[in-house]
């Protein structure tokens, strides 16, 4: 048994630290599809929405393969995980900038890279979510928010990299980058406070007779049966679509209106940049009046940002979609995991998360496919805008209906214990 005593250094601050840096370098790389897509395209000769299949190959395949690292997460711990993870991302960068043929494409990067960020997430947000209690919320918003911060500061570079180096180059770069950095901060990765002789921060203060809130909650077959389950994941499949579609295409339709390729980076970076801010204020917002409140002004600012695209079409006007966009994206993207956690708890916490996710992420593998293909019967992306804004509507209106969940018989300590930390 482990001695219930306050250590003089809690070692979940150090999983939240690494868990940013490898949020960071992992999404930061995905997210420059975006940038890379043109000048891939234009070379290769293929469609938008031919070369943007690979990006919804990927997203959909990545979010099935959640629901294994989330349960290989649960059983074998994160470290051994993430590296695995890091061996494959760099691999697949490494192998883009051997790309000769559309099938190359559709295997390096939705195949590969796909099995390399199943560990991007869900085991990644699974863990903080065992370490921290109180704060859960916040801590959660630290770890995710390093996606934000890798778009910040990959944008700009992916950019310069591929204007003096070209794309070829650019994804050599990266893929050593990604591999090495990656595999040495999972090292310092712990799956749960035990195996550092340590308690989750916050736990002592929620036991009562006995709880070990390690182990209570839903297994997937339960979850699966109740109705919240279905709810949570219609919502966040809601925003995905839009989500993909614009971190996508942003920067193809900027410079499509007529704007630099500078700042069609740029505004990519401010949805990155912003996202930072979105996540860690709504998750600390999520901790003090509830994760379903803050989903809900999530959605309510991604609604209003997607609203105002339709009829954006200066460099000022896309800036500060971007600034919305980037608060309500950022938001919606950690407020993921405590909510799974809210509503069935830490049992099997990863699998639940993953299963969710794996949903998710297919709707995020319809947006960006959607807006592509629009694009190229259209020439525009005005349609795909407008779908986007309609299903983050409906989001909006799925929010309200989540509530605590109960296993049949029993009070589920999530309803009162959880509420009792979030004071």
């Amino acid at each position: 048994m482990v001695e219930n005593r306050k250590p003089k250094f809690f070692y979940g601050y150090v999983i939240a630290l690494v868990g940013f840096i490898i949020m960071a370098i992992a999404w930061g790389m995905v997210f420059t599809f975006g940038i890379f897509l043109k000048p891939l395209s234009a070379e290769l000769g293929w469609t938008r929405a031919l070369t943007s299949g690979a990006y919804s190959i990927f997203l959909l395949l990545h979010g099935f393969l959640y629901i294994f690292t989330g349960r290989l997460n649960d059983k074998l711990g994160p470290r051994l995980v993430m590296t695995v993870c890091g061996l494959f991302i760099g691999l697949s960068y490494l192998l883009m900038s051997q790309v000769s043929a559309i099938w190359q494409l559709y295997l390096f990067y939705g195949v590969i890279l796909a099995v390399g960020m199943s560990g991007g997430f869900v085991p990644l947000a699974s863990t903080i979510t065992r370490w921290f209690v109180k704060r859960r919320g916040l801590m959660t918003g630290v770890v995710v928010s390093g996606a934000g911060f890798g778009t910040l500061i990959m944008s700009p570079i992916a950019n310069w990299l591929i204007a003096d180096y070209g794309w070829r180059t650019s994804y050599v770069m990266l893929g050593i980058i990604a591999s090495v950095l990656i595999i040495s901060a999972a090292q310092f990765l712990r799956r749960d406070p035990g195996q550092m002789g340590q308690v989750a921060y916050g736990e002592d203060t929620v036991k009562v007779a006995g709880l070990n809130l390690q182990d209570r909650g839903f297994s997937l077959q339960q979850a699966i049966h109740t109705r919240q389950f279905w709810i949570v994941g219609a919502l966040f499949i809601s925003h995905l679509v839009g989500q993909q579609a614009i971190l996508i295409h942003i920067v193809p339709h900027a410079t499509d209106l007529g704007i630099s390729a500078a700042n069609a980076a740029g505004i990519l970076a401010v949805i990155g940049g912003l996202s930072i801010v979105g996540k860690v204020l709504l998750s600390s917002i999520g901790d003090r009046i509830g994760n379903k409140r803050a989903i809900i002004i999530s959605l309510s600012l991604a609604s209003m940002a997607l609203l105002w695209l339709l009829v954006a079409r200066e460099v000022w006007m896309l800036y500060l979609f971007a600034v919305v966009f980037g608060l309500g994206y950022g938001g919606m993207a950690v407020l993921e995991s405590p909510m799974v956690a809210e509503l069935f708890g830490l049992r099997s916490h990863g699998t639940l998360l993953g299963m969710i996710m794996a949903g998710v992420m297919a709707g995020g593998a319809f947006g960006a496919l959607m807006a592509g293909r629009i694009f190229d019967i259209t020439n525009s992306y005005q349609l795909a805008f407008l779908i986007s804004t309609g299903l983050s509507v409906t989001g909006l209106i799925l929010a309200p209906l989540l509530k605590p969940t109960r296993k049949q018989g029993e009070e589920w300590p999530g309803e009162k214990h959880l509420a009792h930390f979030k004071r």
